[in-house]
């Protein structure tokens, strides 16, 4: 595993994979791109250990890295942790097998992504439905006819919903049964309704935010095409027009380079 910052990180939505999945690079692009697709989350991906592993210098892989952002594939930046009471940012670096433009980054950033691509093919059996046909065969008790487990399928499905597992819709429908069991439609149907579990809290959308693959500069999405900023690609910055800013203002951005300030020492404070 490696230091925040170099561990690769899935981004979601991605296709399956295939052999053609790369065609679209260069063969040293695509060669590493493949490579890097079949580490598992957490891997060292910075140049320096790729450099033990594969045949290229650390200059060739960093302007590799730098040509699969450009296509698509990998988009470094920072992610707040959820779930923790002090504001903590973590550098990330996100690899996708499936290119996408612009936009798709820019909805990633907001977590408007999908977990699953809307085409992959469904289950000819809903999840609920399965888990109700097998109960049977672990606890004959509770043998279910094929009406009864699509009668019954939306309930479990309410637990999914919940954040529930299949164990814990298990464990919740075969522990204490009575002896013998005379109804396991009705059992089970009353089991599912009275022990469902509270609703899940609303999670908090991720906060993520992109860097320059050049220079490391933070920016929105659309400020960073193809992951570099408008300094690196040679652009001359807007004319500013002189217009006095708000109070509010004024005390909105410093309040932002201060959090700046902050987040910056603590990732150069040692562990």
């Amino acid at each position: 595993m490696a230091n925040p910052g170099y561990g690769k990180r899935s981004a979601p939505d991605q296709h399956p994979r295939t052999a053609h999945d790369f065609a679209h690079l260069p063969p040293r692009e695509a060669a590493i791109a493949s490579y890097i697709d079949r580490l598992p989350d957490g891997a060292d991906i910075s140049v320096k250990t790729l450099a033990k592993t594969l045949p290229y210098g650390q200059c060739a892989l960093r302007t590799a890295l730098n040509r699969l952002q450009q296509a698509g594939h990998l988009r470094r930046g920072r992610e707040r942790l959820a779930d923790t009471e002090n504001v903590r940012w973590i550098t990330r670096t996100w690899f996708t097998r499936t290119a996408r433009d612009d936009d798709w980054w820019a909805a990633f950033t907001r977590g408007d992504v999908p977990d699953e691509p809307p085409d992959r093919p469904r289950p000819t059996r809903s999840r609920a439905n399965i888990l109700l046909a097998a109960l049977g065969r672990e606890t004959p008790a509770l043998s279910l006819s094929e009406a009864e487990c699509a009668r019954l399928a939306p309930l479990v499905t309410d637990w999914y919903a919940r954040g529930a597992t299949d164990a814990d819709v298990t464990r919740a429908l075969t522990n204490g049964l009575p002896t013998p069991v005379h109804h396991p439609a009705g059992l089970i149907h009353n089991r599912l309704t009275t022990k469902l579990p509270p609703e899940k809290p609303t999670p908090r959308p991720p906060l993520r935010i992109l860097e320059c693959a050049e220079c490391g500069v933070p920016g929105r999405p659309e400020a960073l095409p193809g992951g570099i900023c408008g300094a690196c690609r040679g652009e001359r910055a807007p004319d500013r027009h002189h217009t006095p800013l708000q109070a509010s203002a004024i005390h909105a951005r410093a309040a932002e380079i201060r959090a700046e300030m902050a987040v910056r020492r603590h990732e150069r404070t040692p562990a």
